[in-house]
C-alpha cells in the first residue's frame, strides 16, 4: 500500500482534521508522516506494524495520563445568591469578583466530570457527576437540593422580635431539621474526566466513602448495566 493512501485512509477513519492531529493519534511525529508522503512508495509490513504499535501506545498513554484532570481542589465555598436571588451558588463569579474566581467558573462551566463537597474538617460529604450538564451547573444544582439524609437535630431559637429567655427559664428541645448542602459544605473539589469514565469513577468514589457520604444511591458500573 502506498504511504499516501494509508495516511488518507487513517485520517478519514480516525476523524482527524490535520497532519498534526493524525500524528498525535498515531504516536508519530509530523515529520514522519511527511517523509512517508514524500517518498510516495509502498510501506513495508514492518512500517505498518510499527505505526499500529505506536498508535496503540499513544492511546494507552492518553487514557492513563489524561482521563482525570484536576481543575481545583479544596476550594473554599463562599456561597452567594444568584442574580435573581432564587438559589445559592458556591461562590461569586460575577464580573465584580476576583479574576481567579472568574477563571475558575469559566473552567467549571467548560468541563464535565466529578465534583466533591467537603465539610469544615475536609471530610467528604457528597460526590456527584456532571455528564449531561457542565460541572458548574450540576454542582450548583446539588448545592441546593434537599435530601432526607441531610437531617440534623438542632434547637430552634426565635427569629422574630421577642425578648431573650435563658435556657433555665425556657427549655428548648432539639428538633430534626433538614439542611441543604449549602448549610453543610465548606469546600469543594472538581475534576475533568473523560466521558467514558465519569459514571464508573463516581460509582467507585461512592463506594470508597460508603458510610460517610450523603449519597444514598449505590451507582452502577457501566459494564454492569443491562
Amino acid at each position: 500500500m502506498k504511504a499516501l493512501e494509508l495516511i488518507e485512509a487513517l485520517g478519514k477513519k480516525l476523524g482527524t482534521n490535520s497532519q498534526l492531529e493524525l500524528a498525535a493519534v498515531l504516536g508519530v511525529t509530523v515529520g514522519t508522516l511527511i517523509n512517508w508522503k514524500n517518498r510516495d512508495e509502498d510501506l513495508s509490513p514492518s512500517q505498518v506494524a510499527s505505526a499500529l504499535a505506536k498508535s496503540q501506545s499513544a492511546a494507552v498513554q492518553k487514557a492513563q495520563l489524561e482521563t482525570i484532570q484536576p481543575i481545583v481542589e479544596f476550594y473554599r465555598i463562599e456561597k452567594c445568591l444568584t442574580k435573581r436571588e432564587s438559589r445559592w451558588q458556591v461562590f461569586d463569579s460575577s464580573k465584580d469578583s476576583i479574576l481567579y474566581a472568574q477563571g475558575l467558573k469559566a473552567a467549571l462551566d467548560d468541563s464535565y466530570g466529578i465534583y466533591i463537597f467537603y465539610d469544615s474538617r475536609g471530610h467528604a460529604l457528597y460526590v456527584g457527576k456532571a455528564r449531561e450538564q457542565t460541572i458548574w451547573k450540576e454542582m450548583n444544582l446539588a448545592f441546593n437540593r434537599k435530601r432526607d439524609v441531610q437531617t440534623i437535630a438542632l434547637v430552634h431559637h426565635p427569629e422574630r422580635n421577642q425578648e431573650f429567655k435563658p435556657g433555665y427559664e425556657k427549655l428548648r428541645q432539639p428538633k430534626d431539621t433538614q439542611l441543604e448542602l449549602f448549610d453543610l459544605a465548606c469546600y469543594f473539589s472538581a475534576y475533568d474526566v473523560d466521558e467514558g469514565m465519569i459514571d464508573d469513577l463516581e460509582a467507585l468514589m461512592v463506594r470508597g466513602f460508603a458510610n460517610n457520604l450523603l449519597n444514598v444511591r449505590m451507582e452502577t458500573f457501566a459494564h454492569m448495566k443491562a
